[in-house]
């Protein structure tokens, strides 16, 4: 069958009734086929093949002889469930690729003796012209480039997570007031100085097309930013990858902005502890005038020299699920995503204006300088909080799709009966046990 068969004549304009008539007269009246023809001016043969699929089919089907279609192999219901079946294993994040879904149909046929194509049984799969067609009845499918996402994230952003997340969040705004402009954000992302290649336009016929990068494998700063609900941010902190931080590393870097020094370039809760102290710098947060801090549950921020200064200058913590930041964190959402985008551009163009030099860690705070203002505006900030629910607070923000991927680790809850319950002491003898222990 042609994939995209385009139609070289011109349909008929008579009415079906007109049809209808001109098919009774030939079979009921006995009148010849031109001669009816002529007087309802369409071509005889055509009328002949009407008459033969009316005596085929019965002449209540004249509707249908006008389509150009074909039988398809499957009906709409079975089509229909094929649809709800795919969207439901791409939800899952076992989505099935092109050549995975006709070899399904294939077994679908199979499997409920549905008549095929002789080429299907001859490649135990569905044609590509039973795919390219499925695929345009069904226009709410598309071939998509699934993101890699680990087990644990995909099993972990499960709803009784989510839920419990969401009742502490509700209970520490209430019970300290917090407006927008005290719900502050806090994350860590990595610069590196090898960016990756935007798209250009090339020959065609070309196999392999390259793009300049500094070098073969960069360095990496860490890079501590901070935002609040209401679209304000704080300026951010460098961690570079050496052994001592001198203040000439980020003397090009954003105004405000603070830095630090360790071998891998990771965050510690050293400098994490000196993060925050320019966090409540800047936020002028006190006991008086609290802030909620929302981050991850990373070690460096659990040390108890960090928990012991929040709590003394009034930065109230709260962390979330552990492998949940990426549904939940407002700067994972939207706000290193177009940052990484603008600083990639502005590494491709601080390449070009310098031609021969390879960029180094130092020039990374002069390139955030001028990315970061584009990428952390208010309006990508609040659409964060906004679409993780926490500002203005939706605890229903994610629907059941979202948390599809963690249903291939339910299990039923145990039935416990009346013989797995152990035998309980009673009343006297347990107070006596518990005192001979103490």
């Amino acid at each position: 069958m042609v994939r995209n068969y385009t139609q070289k004549t011109q349909p008929s304009t008579v009415p079906n009734d007109v049809i209808e008539k001109a098919i009774n007269d030939v079979i009921a009246c006995g009148r010849s086929i031109r001669s009816v023809a002529n007087e309802i001016r369409i071509n005889p043969m055509t009328l002949c093949r009407y008459i033969k699929k009316a005596k085929e089919l019965g002449a209540d089907q004249v509707e249908n002889f006008r389509e150009r279609t074909f039988k398809p192999v499957f009906s709409e219901t079975q089509e229909m469930m094929l649809n709800k079946y795919l969207k439901t294993a791409s939800n899952i994040y076992f989505g099935l690729s092109p050549k995975e879904v006709r070899v399904l149909a294939y077994e679908c046929a199979v499997a409920f003796a549905i008549k095929m194509p002789e080429s299907w049984q001859q490649n135990q799969s569905a044609g590509p012209d039973w795919f390219s067609g499925f695929m345009k009845r069904n226009n709410d499918l598309s071939i998509r480039t699934p993101e890699a996402t680990s087990m644990s994230r995909a099993t972990s952003f499960n709803r009784a997570n989510v839920n419990m997340f969401f009742s502490k969040l509700a209970t520490v705004i209430d019970r300290e007031k917090f407006q927008a402009g005290d719900i502050w954000n806090l994350d860590e992302t990595g610069v590196t100085t090898v960016q990756k290649p935007r798209s250009v336009v090339a020959a065609k016929g070309i196999k392999q097309i390259g793009s300049l990068t500094s070098a073969e494998r960069g360095e990496l700063v860490t890079m501590c930013a901070a935002v609040s609900a209401s679209g304000n941010t704080v300026p951010p902190m460098f961690i570079f990858p050496r052994v001592k931080f001198h203040d000439h590393f980020i003397r090009d870097g954003p105004v405000g902005c603070v830095g630090a020094a360790y071998p891998s370039g990771w965050m510690t809760h050293e400098n994490f502890l000196k993060f925050l102290k320019h966090f409540v710098a800047q936020t002028r947060a006190s006991k008086e005038k609290k802030v909620l801090l929302l981050l991850d549950n990373h070690e460096s921020h659990l040390h108890i020299d960090i928990l012991n200064f929040a709590k003394e200058n009034g930065v109230v913590m709260l962390s979330f699920p552990p492998h949940c930041s990426h549904k939940l964190q407002p700067l994972d959402r939207s706000v290193f995503g177009p940052f990484k985008r603008h600083l990639s551009s502005s590494q491709d163009g601080w390449l070009r204006n310098n031609p021969g030099k390879t960029l180094t860690i130092y020039d990374l705070p002069g390139l955030v300088k001028e990315c970061w203002p584009r990428a952390a505006t208010p309006v990508n900030i609040v659409h964060g909080f906004n679409v993780s629910g926490i500002h203005p607070f939706n605890c229903d923000v994610f629907d059941d799709n979202e948390y599809a991927p963690s249903s291939v680790t339910d299990r039923p809850e145990p039935t416990v009966t009346v013989t797995d319950i152990p035998d309980v002491p009673s009343t006297s003898q347990s107070n006596t046990c518990r005192c001979k222990q103490w």
